[in-house]
């Protein structure tokens, strides 16, 4: 088991009996140490395994930050250090400084990440490729989206249901369904299974009510896509990189696994040839395997 949590979030805001609110929100030291001390008394235990600044306040130094979350590790009531919610530059700057100073770094980052909102792959993903940090996405079934057209506006389904269903996400469902009936499993499966196949670490928060979906969510574990699979979603919804990458690919369909031998201003000039990127963590424990009653 590996416990895991959070600070920044004013926790302690809903009292509405503490007059210094302040103090217990945001990523200064202070905000650390209450929120630290209360949630090792919350878990009954001595330490986490992993604590995550859970977003940036844009106030509190990267100094400050880091010389605070360091000594917590040295206290022993932290063993890794986690970052979500935040730009890619200031994690950098921050693993940076943590670096130079031989201090310790974060190893993990948390974000909003699905075949359906791929702003993910701008900055993001680029960023724990060079960092060799793992990810963490949060939103990977797309937040109950994540259905066809028929499924999400059948009366008799349950679940999250927040207002008519965006098109795009019916047009991505399709297709995930069409790769799911193919392998004899189910939409959700196919989701998880799209951000494990994009890079190696790749560790989906997932939730559900029954246990129906947590049998979904470990088939995801044993689904096997091809690499025309994954493309083959990422078509179903065009997805704007943005500039410098849309003009470096002279805009043609972005694909993280992209290296200098599918750049046009490379190739262009001269042949090139370069090693794949470090290949994501290869299928093999579902459902299948672990034979859940």
């Amino acid at each position: 088991m590996v416990i895991a949590t959070k600070f920044t979030n004013g926790y302690r805001n809903p009292h509405g009996t503490e007059k210094l609110k302040s103090n217990f929100q945001g990523n200064h030291s202070k905000s650390l140490k209450l929120s630290v001390d209360a949630s090792l008394r919350k878990l009954q235990t001595d330490y986490v395994d992993l604590l995550y600044a859970h977003w940036w306040d844009f106030t509190t130094s990267i100094e400050e930050m880091m010389n605070s979350l360091h000594a917590l590790v040295q206290s022993g009531k932290v063993l890794y250090l986690g970052i979500s919610d935040t730009p890619a530059w200031l994690v950098v700057k921050c693993n940076d400084y943590a670096r130079f100073h031989g201090m310790t770094q974060f190893s993990v980052y948390q974000g909003n990440w699905s075949c359906a909102f791929r702003d993910f792959e701008r900055d993001i993903l680029p960023m724990v490729e060079a960092e060799r940090m793992a990810l963490a996405p949060w939103g990977a079934l797309g937040g109950g989206m994540l259905k066809t057209s028929d499924e999400y506006n059948d009366p008799k389904r349950d679940g999250r249901k927040i207002g008519p269903q965006d098109e795009k996400y019916a047009r991505i469902a399709k297709k995930l369904k069409e790769i799911a009936d193919k392998k004899g499993t189910i939409i959700t499966s196919v989701a998880l299974a799209y951000v494990m196949h994009k890079a190696p670490y790749v560790f989906p928060i997932v939730g559900g009510r029954k246990v129906e979906h947590l049998k979904g969510n470990i088939e995801g574990l044993a689904v096997e896509l091809t690499q025309e699979e994954v493309d083959a979603i990422e078509d179903a919804e065009p997805f704007d990189v943005g500039f410098p990458q849309s003009f470096l690919f002279f805009g043609k369909p972005y694909r993280t696994r992209y290296t200098a031998k599918d750049l046009p201003l490379v190739t262009n000039i001269f042949a090139m040839e370069t090693p794949p990127k470090q290949q994501p963590i290869p299928p093999k424990q579902g459902e299948r395997e672990l034979k859940l009653s």
